[in-house]
């Protein structure tokens, strides 16, 4: 019997932990660091845009669909930390979520960290933490990875193979794939048992970026035209995986722009028109056999054009904090106080860098989302201010033992 093609919906859902306007007279002084109100008003603000909304839409769709339709998160530690503070609602609809069987809810590391790029002992630990995380509220542990902004190479994904996970998601980058689809299952070079779910960037755009966009060829995107390039897609392919940050619904693109709609019947559109099963990660690498090891030699992401990891470290600013940043782990480690544990965490946030960024300065849209700092200089300056003070607490901390 013909196995039937797959489509692999995964979100991702993180916010950041901001910083407040540290200034140079606060170090060794002052050891508050966070922006408690900008950090409470997006949340709240994107619950109300985005995560309940979407939570009760999909609710809606896996019961009209009899439980044919599936779809799988990530949700860092650090937003579900402001979930329990700010908007307790927002867990329990993810909870009401996962008590349906449809939803499969995948490992990462714990603030949304680069700490793979960096220690891998730091790595598994926070993976470790969030996996406790997940299943202390959602029942289960996860069995699928995914890193930071889909960060992977064959280090990295060898890593994750040891620490138990079968499958890995990143990106369909073109100049790892070169001739080769997205829309089959790879494995890991160094571990082939690790299977890896390669990220259609076309498809997956079409809805998180171009959705709105009335510049666009294509645009406006109906049901039956998006359904009709699933079927071209998957002319050359067995599984098509459509990846994107949770927020595209109603934070990066509105609800005016009829994104609500198009997602609540797409679903069965694709059920009634086509072949497709909707799959978790965890049910595409059982359904579909691996076609071929993919070598990743430099790590790859999911953002930008290049595909890199040039986003959080492509210039001198990021560079110097985040390798002033991971030189104290050791030392965090030795200091043993929960509270350094938790800023180190905090301080690690893949965001933090990002603000950083000098490379679309001049028409950085997506870059300046959610950004508090007007310009890359100022994140920097306002970064290492608090990171100088929590260098100094360390070292207090080491001289008192």
């Amino acid at each position: 019997m013909e196995t039937k093609p797959s489509i692999c919906i995964y979100f991702q859902v993180h916010q950041p932990d901001r910083l407040r306007q540290y200034r140079f007279f606060d170090i060794g002084n002052d050891q508050h660091y966070y922006d408690d109100f900008a950090n409470r008003t997006i949340l709240r603000r994107v619950a109300d845009r985005c995560y309940l909304p979407m939570n009760r839409l999909l609710l809606d769709v896996i019961a009209a669909c009899g439980k044919k339709f599936k779809v799988a998160f990530s949700i860092s530690g650090s937003v579900i930390e402001q979930f329990e503070a700010y908007a307790p609602e927002v867990l329990d609809s993810f909870k009401e979520l996962a008590g349906t069987g449809c939803v499969e809810f995948i490992a990462e590391t714990y603030s949304h960290t680069l700490a793979s790029l960096f220690s891998m002992s730091e790595f598994e630990k926070q993976v470790k933490l969030h996996s406790a995380l997940i299943a202390k509220h959602f029942g289960k542990k996860p069995k699928c990875f995914r890193n930071t902004e889909l960060i992977y190479s064959d280090e990295i994904g060898a890593a994750v193979s040891r620490m138990g996970y079968t499958c890995m998601l990143t990106e369909g980058a073109r100049h790892i794939l070169g001739w080769k689809s997205p829309n089959y299952v790879y494995a890991n070079a160094v571990n082939p048992k690790l299977k890896l779910l390669l990220r259609n960037f076309t498809l997956s755009d079409d809805i998180a970026f171009r959705f709105s966009d009335r510049s666009w060829e294509k645009w406006p995107v109906d049901t039956g035209k998006y359904v009709s390039w699933l079927q071209d897609s998957i002319k050359d392919g067995e599984v098509i995986n459509l990846f994107m940050d949770y927020e595209t619904f109603g934070e990066h693109q509105s609800a005016s722009t009829g994104i609500f709609e198009f997602m609540r019947a797409l679903p069965e559109a694709v059920l009634s028109q086509t072949d497709f099963e909707f799959c978790t990660p965890s049910q595409v690498i059982k359904k579909h056999q691996p076609v071929a090891p993919l070598n990743v030699p430099f790590p790859i992401s999911w953002a930008d054009e290049e595909r890199d990891t040039t986003a959080w470290l492509g210039n001198e600013l990021q560079n110097e904090a985040s390798s002033k940043l991971y030189a104290l782990t050791d030392k965090v480690i030795a200091a043993e106080d929960p509270n350094i544990a938790k800023d180190f965490l905090k301080l690690q946030e893949s965001d933090h860098f990002y603000y950083m960024c000098t490379k679309f300065f001049s028409d950085g849209a997506v870059h300046n989302y959610f950004n508090p700092y007007d310009t890359p200089y100022e994140a920097f300056i306002n970064y290492m201010n608090v990171l100088s003070d929590f260098i100094l607490r360390v070292d207090r901390r080491l001289k008192q033992e």
